[in-house]
């Protein structure tokens, strides 16, 4: 995955950097984890405060364009972002792995 920033504004009023970018892949299309993942990595800002607005991939093009804000903080991020955007762009919760516990079987005699 190749990401290439296309505009860069720093959005003082809302303390946000917004960023259009175009994303060339091969294979499937990334997932909007993988993208803000990628951009987190890339610009070296904490995960939990980037947020992808918008995805637009073209039928047949291994090119996608995306919208991404990256916040300064979090209180601000949840202020002036929707409920539904930050559901779309929460973290995956990592999965708890239980041990299943043995069954004693009765010994037969």
């Amino acid at each position: 995955m190749d990401i290439k920033i296309i505009n860069d504004k720093n959005n003082a009023l809302l303390n946000r950097r917004e960023l259009n970018l175009t994303v060339t892949f091969d294979g499937a299309t990334p997932s909007r984890d993988d993208v803000k993942g990628k951009i987190a990595a890339m610009l070296t800002v904490p995960l939990e405060l980037v947020i992808v607005q918008k995805i637009e991939n073209e039928f047949g093009k291994q090119e996608l364009k995306a919208y991404i804000k990256i916040y300064e903080d979090e209180a601000r991020m949840k202020q002036v972002e929707e409920a539904y955007v930050l559901e779309r762009n929460k973290l995956p919760e990592p999965e708890v792995v239980e041990e299943e516990e043995e069954e004693e079987t009765p010994a037969e005699e």
